[in-house]
């Protein structure tokens, strides 16, 4: 009895109903402090829905740039600045909406945050001048910073102790709308004009509709289960110097994953068009290819980080990415389009460890985490377009993207992160229990 009671202790069963087999899994908390909810996948898969909506109107913003670049007779450095404009206001407030959410929740912010991507998108749809493209991209931006944070907190909420298979389903949904983008733009844009774009943000309003339904899943459900988890795994173990190096190495390997990203999302198009003189339609095709390769890795990071641990995930995603990203300037055309597949596969994987690696450092401050990575990614993905803009002036894209190509070596900074996760060995998730809906 003295000996099953010390294991208790140490160690958690998780117990799958359907083959009746036991995994004993070591943990760092005792089974006591196991949250007892099953994942609701009708949240995640609705939270992940709207996500596509949002990143899929947002990803009009770059999939346009060559015909606002036409239109309004615009340099690189002035495309950088759109692209600036939106990632920081899409940055700067997502941590304080966070903080604000963490100490008074908010469920009803969602739809409100799709509410502003709606006006943002209507208004460059309609911009007559390179300062309303400017004011519109900003609008979207605060949208997103509304939206992400506590998009996040929901998909903790309803993970059942599955953080990273939540954080991917999240995630994945905002790459394919990303993906889907350019896609949007060169078929109603391309058939249609720029002012196209104002009828596209029509779907907007399906994602209002849902985001009100898990508003009130969130509030009728989701703070219970949130209050819950924050008690249970209130203590890391860490000092608070320890904890806020690990999260600043975390913030240098999101700089290396968007710098990079940067160059690809914001210029992709212009280097296949100059280098390999392919058609504007064929060139965003191959920017699908890639983002539509982010968001295959991005859903397989999150499960394959529950399973294995964060830590692999990004020492692979990040670092092993350098060979690949070193050969992409010299390549020819069909290599180019297959290395960037490969690379965005790689490299997608990363974000949802990272956040998760993150919000179990802080488990009380999941809102403000979660608003931190979200917007410190979309900073320096703004910050990355600017400062690329202006390299890819002065010396050309080519030699840009060489420079960029050594990014990933950046990686090498997880080998100083601490092993304290739990993704994957440390959550056993009861049978789901009668709050699997959105009501």
């Amino acid at each position: 009895m003295q000996q099953a009671a010390v294991l208790d202790k140490s160690r958690a069963v998780s117990y799958t109903a359907a083959n009746r087999y036991f995994r004993v899994r070591p943990l760092n908390k005792p089974a006591s402090a196991i949250v007892q909810h099953g994942t609701t996948f009708s949240v995640l898969f609705a939270i992940s829905f709207c996500h596509m909506l949002n990143d899929m109107m947002q990803s009009l913003i770059p999939s346009v740039y060559p015909s606002i670049k036409t239109m309004f007779h615009l340099s690189f450095a002035q495309i950088g600045l759109i692209t600036l404009v939106f990632q920081c206001t899409a940055s700067l407030l997502q941590p304080i909406v966070g903080f604000a959410a963490d100490r008074r929740p908010m469920p009803f912010s969602l739809p409100a945050g799709a509410a502003f991507t709606l006006i943002g998108i209507a208004g460059l749809g309609l911009a007559q001048s390179y300062m309303m493209v400017l004011l519109s991209a900003a609008v979207v931006g605060i949208g997103s910073s509304v939206f992400h944070p506590e998009s996040a907190r929901v998909a903790r909420m309803a993970s059942g102790g599955r953080h990273g298979l939540a954080q991917s389903l999240f995630q994945v949904g905002g790459n394919t709308g990303s993906a889907l983008g350019p896609v949007l733009a060169a078929t109603v844009v391309g058939i249609y004009g720029h002012s196209a774009i104002t009828w596209s943000a029509a779907v907007v309003l399906i994602s209002i509709f849902v985001l009100w339904n898990v508003g009130r899943w969130y509030k009728n459900h989701g703070l219970a289960r949130m209050n819950a988890a924050k008690k249970a795994l209130a203590d890391t173990g860490l000092s608070n110097r320890r904890v806020v190096f690990s999260v600043f190495i975390l913030l240098m390997l999101i700089f290396s994953k968007y710098f990079y990203l940067a160059s690809i999302t914001s210029y992709y198009t212009f280097y296949l068009i100059h280098h390999f003189h392919v058609s504007v339609q064929s060139a965003q095709l191959y920017l699908f290819l890639f983002l539509g390769a982010v968001a295959v890795g991005t859903f397989a990071g999150g499960p394959i980080g529950d399973r294995i641990g964060r830590k692999p995930v990004i020492w692979v995603s990040i670092l092993g990415i350098l060979p690949f990203t070193l050969l992409l300037p010299f390549a020819n055309l069909f290599w180019t389009a297959t290395l960037s597949v490969v690379i965005g596969l790689l490299l997608a994987s990363a974000f949802p460890a990272i956040v998760v690696f993150a919000q179990e450092l802080m488990p009380g401050r999941i809102g403000m985490v979660s608003g931190m990575f979200y917007g410190f990614s979309f900073g320096m993905g703004g910050i990355g377009a600017a400062v690329i803009g202006l390299f890819a002036d002065q010396w050309g894209i080519e030699f840009t993207y060489r420079v960029c190509s050594f990014l990933p070596a950046i990686g090498l900074l997880t080998a100083l992160l601490p092993n304290v996760e739990r993704g994957g060995k440390t959550i056993a998730v009861s049978p789901p229990v009668d709050e699997n809906s959105l009501t």
